[in-house]
């Protein structure tokens, strides 16, 4: 009960923080000091510590570590949460909480809905918990440059048409959010990479029939990544182009990592 309590006020807080920067983007004449970029990252900064509070005894348990689908995703949506925060304080990157707050909401909605009990259990020395510590952050960091790229597209198509509108007023120069985006998928793939390098060395066979389809989906999408950032190199690769790429690779990320839990411990009930 004290757990879903806390849980109950970070889906609160992530929400408030949330509708905060959905009227600033609404392009409100006058908006109260609590509106304001400091007041939307301290109350995102709050949700993510009470986040953290009630996913915790759900995760960390005597016998290792319960990575079930929905705590996963919940673990997912702190750290992206968290890594926004941290990153959005000295860059222009807070207007990505409109869809990564309310998606860390939810999935703490769903890790109470959906316990998951019976989940496999990660044990394992302190290097298989820096090969999953990597994973996950990489994931997240990938997954906000994925929501990145989307709203550089609807800038990019709105400053086309000539039909800029609160949302693309609020937001930084075009040049800024490209340079913003490319950031992230560096830091990203750099931590992809890691998290590979210490599966390959860690793990016994990464390549068996539990971690195969993981293990091949991953280099996949480590492969669409190192393509997007050598065309940027060499071609000054942008626009849609970027974006294709960037979900593309976002999306054999999401398939290595959460299609194969769903279909094991949602569909199959293993």
């Amino acid at each position: 009960m004290h757990t879903q309590l806390i849980g109950t006020i970070a889906i609160v807080l992530y929400l408030a923080a949330a509708g905060m920067l959905a009227i600033r983007l609404a392009g409100a004449t006058r908006i109260p000091s609590i509106l304001g970029r400091q007041g939307v990252l301290t109350m995102g900064l709050i949700a993510a510590l009470l986040h953290a509070g009630a996913l915790y005894p759900l995760i960390v348990s005597p016998s290792g570590i319960n990575l079930g689908f929905f705590n996963a995703a919940s673990l997912i949506g702190l750290l992206t949460a968290l890594l926004l925060v941290i990153a959005s304080l000295n860059r222009p990157l807070e207007n990505l909480g409109l869809v990564i707050l309310p998606f860390a909401a939810l999935t703490i909605a769903l890790m109470f809905a959906y316990p998951n009990e019976s989940s496999l259990q990660i044990r394992g020395g302190w290097q298989l918990e820096l090969h999953v510590v990597l994973s996950l952050v990489a994931y997240s960091l990938l997954g906000m440059a994925a929501v990145q790229s989307v709203l550089l597209a609807i800038q990019d198509h709105k400053l086309k048409t000539r039909h800029p509108g609160g949302l693309i007023r609020a937001l930084p120069p075009l040049q800024l959010m490209e340079s913003l985006l490319f950031q992230m998928i560096s830091v990203g793939f750099a931590t992809l990479t890691l998290a590979l390098l210490t599966g390959i060395f860690f793990l016994e066979d990464i390549f068996a029939q539990h971690l195969v389809h993981k293990t091949v989906l991953s280099i996949v999408a480590w492969g669409v990544f190192a393509v997007l950032l050598w065309g940027r190199w060499k071609f000054g690769w942008r626009g849609r182009t970027a974006l294709r790429w960037t979900l593309g690779g976002f999306l054999f990320l999401l398939l290595a990592y959460f299609g194969s839990k769903f279909v094991l411990e949602l569909i199959l009930a293993a």
